[in-house]
């Protein structure tokens, strides 16, 4: 008996290569939104349309649809942005969305509140300046992330370089993008044009691809559907192992559904990696659930037919076998903080923006300052996965320059902030994620300054420990690998989760469940009490609770590192 084939499989099929009626759509003047399904392929596009919940009940009574608008999402490989494309997101910000941007946890920009009717003007701009909204949603390959500092040494260049070219290799072919947002010559008939690695229906479900350069982990990668460790020896890039089935999203209440950390599964040499991670995006193409999106992802499509048979089919169709993984380490997954020199003399600034939000709000002139330095910065910028900036790329003789403007504009937060504060991430959430049960962006200002005097109490303002906020257990802030992480409930209420390490290979688990701030608080206090009695030298606290057996081992999926 053959499985029927969700919906959103439906819609796909359907839309001739993403057209769909979207922009037949965008010109109905009646209403400010566009059709259910026509919102499922707007994805693809880059966008979600979203409505204010803030107000939503409000105008139900006054019989008025709700406050549709649309959340825009650039596709930047690496998170790379020169001061020329800064000025043109920036200006349009201010002038079609809500006067902020926002950078998200895969290196790249959002742009919300933008109307319906500014959207494609939106889009062009960002085409303009030399970038692209295509693929950064939907089910293809997202933005390809990597460690954010490409320009550190030749060997990080050369990593980035190989990361640009997979975001280019695995886009999407279609024209749709450019009929519909570029006045491209409109399709008549059927469409001709092809998609030879996704076909007609694409993925069953996003798919991620993340590089990290050890020691640093800095982009998560047992958390992507594909992560790749460069492997470097003698300042050389080697190749990469291969890490196959991360993934952050679940279901409360469902435990068919969960987090995994991606599995090892072999290494590859540089002139091996485009055609390793085409098959591995072509076998889930061919076996992921298409039948059920909560089931869809790489990490279920592992669990089900098996690691080991996975790969098999993988070197099958490769028609050669992966080399055994080679000896890496991982010591830290959060930023470096302030200016770190590269081995050619450069300099690079990582500034630390609260959830990512750069917006100007009292003396805290984020936006504004971020401006200022586009318009006199000569090397480029780097957006990393913990939702910061680096300034990099940066003559000796400009640092003066850069860090008046930073400090000017309260940039400068990292030289003075807390441990936890500095390792603070959190989702977008209310008002505008239609998936947000609780808050999240909008609550890390009032739940850091507590924590922080819990902190405090016990000597441990300075102790680095990675926090991470969720609206809902979907994980785009990647909460399962919090030491600490608040995953959403509803209104006030998250699930309280512990332990996950501090290099990101170790989830956390549940300590309490749907609790409030008070119960929250309550149990972290005792807690951070006795670590700041018993920790060893370094320990992190996380590992703490694991040692001492407040937490027992989360053997789910737990990546075995081997060590150089």
């Amino acid at each position: 008996m053959t499985t029927p084939l969700s919906d959103f499989e439906r819609i796909k099929a359907a839309s001739r290569q993403l057209r769909g009626t979207i922009a037949e759509g965008l010109r109905d003047p009646v209403t400010n939104a566009i059709s259910d399904d026509d919102n499922k392929l707007l994805k693809f596009h880059g966008s979600y349309q979203q409505d204010d919940r803030d107000v939503r009940e409000e105008r139900r009574k006054q019989k008025l649809e709700p406050a549709y608008s649309f959340m825009l999402r650039a596709r930047l490989p690496s998170g790379v942005v020169t001061p020329a494309q800064w000025l043109v997101f920036d200006r349009l910000a201010r002038e079609h969305a809500n006067g902020t941007l926002r950078i998200t946890t895969r290196q790249t920009f959002q742009w919300h509140g933008i109307i319906k009717q500014r959207l494609k003007t939106t889009i062009a701009a960002i085409h303009d300046a030399l970038a692209t909204t295509i693929a950064a949603c939907g089910d293809v390959v997202r933005n390809v992330v990597s460690t954010p500092n490409p320009v550190e040494s030749s060997a990080h260049a050369l990593a980035y370089a190989w990361a640009t070219r997979l975001s280019e290799e695995l886009s999407p072919r279609t024209h749709a993008y450019h009929e519909i947002w570029l006045d491209g010559e409109p399709l008549v008939g059927e469409p001709k044009d092809e998609e030879p690695l996704y076909g007609r229906t694409y993925l069953p479900r996003k798919f991620k691809i993340g590089l990290a350069i050890p020691p640093l982990n800095d982009i998560d990668v047992f958390a992507q559907d594909l992560g790749l460790i460069a492997i470097i020896e003698q300042g050389e890039l080697k190749g990469f192992n291969v890490a196959i089935g991360g993934g952050m999203g679940a279901t409360h209440g469902d435990p068919s559904t969960y987090p995994r950390l991606a599995s090892v599964i072999g290494f590859v040499t540089p002139d091996q990696l485009l055609v390793v991670a085409e098959t591995i995006v072509a076998v889930q193409r061919d076996w992921g659930n298409r039948s059920e999106r909560k089931h869809a992802r790489l990490k279920y499509t592992l669990d089900h037919r098996g690691l080991e048979v996975f790969k098999a089919e993988l070197e099958q169709r490769l028609g050669f076998a992966l080399e055994p993984e080679r000896a890496y380490r991982f010591d830290h997954n959060g930023d470096r903080y302030g200016w770190i020199e590269g081995e050619d003399g450069r300099w690079h600034l990582t500034l630390q923006i609260e959830s990512g939000r750069l917006a100007d709000v009292g003396e805290r002139r984020w936006l504004s300052g971020l401006r200022k330095l586009a318009e006199v910065h000569q090397g480029d910028f780097r957006l990393t996965c913990n939702q910061n900036v680096i300034i990099a790329n940066v003559a000796a003789d400009d640092r003066g320059q850069i860090d008046a403007i930073v400090a000017a504009h309260r940039l400068d937060s990292y030289r003075t902030d807390s441990g936890i504060r500095r390792h603070a991430v959190a989702c977008v959430a209310l008002p505008t994620c239609g998936l947000a049960m609780a808050e999240s962006e909008r609550y890390l200002p009032a739940l850091l300054p507590q924590l922080e005097a819990l902190l405090d109490a016990h000597g441990l303002r300075d102790a680095p420990i990675l926090l991470r906020l969720s609206g809902c257990p979907n994980g785009c802030s990647r909460p399962y690998l919090g030491e600490i992480a608040l995953v959403g409930r509803g209104p006030g209420r998250y699930d309280l989760r512990l332990g996950a390490d501090f290099r990101g290979q170790r989830l956390n688990q549940v300590y309490r469940e749907n609790v409030d701030e008070a119960a929250i608080l309550e149990a972290l206090g005792p807690l951070f009490a006795s670590y700041a009695a018993e920790r060893s030298d370094q320990e992190g606290f996380g590992d703490f609770l694991i040692r001492t057996g407040v937490l027992g081992v989360n053997t789910r999926r737990i990546p075995a590192e081997v060590v150089a």
